[in-house]
């Protein structure tokens, strides 16, 4: 059986992580990408003593558009004799009011939460497809359900990312590759400390694990913790005339 080999994006995040940390002690290999190169490599050391797995460690900017070429030629390149798989969980989530009167803030947020991925896995597909087989793991974001007043420029990347995300499932459904979008609520990580309003804060091992577990199940999509699913069932069942009013 061709052994697994997870490139995990954003690697320096906690739930990149406990992914990580998962996949290896199920016996994959690793690529950890992101910017910061000393983190990566600790976390690296730290694995391949705790697995005995193999782990790289790569230069990765999200919204690098320029270097996704020479990247995605490099993971083929450390997936020679195993299964590439994919996942994502670099993200940004400046001040929303902060964005609104900075466009490049706003644009950042579009750039690393939606068109990352995009540019990744169009560049990743044609591989992809080629293997017949293997799994590409999203982190959304509830946020994408619905464009909340208060967080509707975040909102907005990750319903675009959501959409895009359904349009690539679909099209390598014949391939037998597996694209699983995880739609978190609030985990307790750096993106999230210290703003206010959170309720219901999930740990970010835990969402790692359910990823994991969605992808080897053939899940489409996933809320986390579950109770979310029914949370933005009754969010989006609001009319808009009402919810437009509502300061959320």
């Amino acid at each position: 059986m061709t052994a697994d080999l997870w490139v995990v994006l954003g690697a320096s995040s906690s739930v990149a992580r406990a992914f990580a940390r998962a996949a290896a002690e199920g016996g994959a290999d690793l690529v950890l990408a992101g910017r910061d190169q000393a983190d990566l490599a600790d976390t690296a050391a730290d694995l391949r003593l705790r697995t005995g797995r193999r782990v790289e460690c790569l230069d990765f900017d999200a919204a690098g558009f320029d270097s996704h070429d020479a990247f995605v030629e490099t993971c083929w390149r450390l997936a020679e004799g195993h299964r590439l798989n994919l996942f994502f969980a670099a993200g940004s989530m400046p001040d929303q009011e902060a964005a609104m009167r900075d466009f490049r803030l706003a644009r950042s947020i579009v750039e690393v939460n939606f068109l990352s991925v995009v540019s990744l896995l169009n560049r990743l597909e044609p591989g992809l497809r080629a293997q017949r087989g293997g799994a590409v793991v999203v982190l959304g974001s509830v946020a994408g359900d619905r464009g909340r007043r208060k967080n509707f420029l975040y909102g907005s990347a990750k319903a675009g990312l959501h959409a895009y995300l359904q349009g690539m499932r679909g099209r390598l459904l014949a391939d037998g590759v597996r694209v699983v979008t995880v739609k978190p609520g609030f985990l307790d990580t750096a993106m999230t400390w210290g703003l206010p309003g959170l309720f219901l804060v999930a740990s970010p091992q835990a969402a790692a694990r359910a990823g994991l577990q969605a992808a080897g199940k053939g899940r489409d999509e996933i809320y986390y913790p579950g109770f979310w699913r029914l949370i933005m069932l009754i969010i989006k069942a609001i009319p808009e005339r009402l919810f437009k009013r509502l300061s959320i």
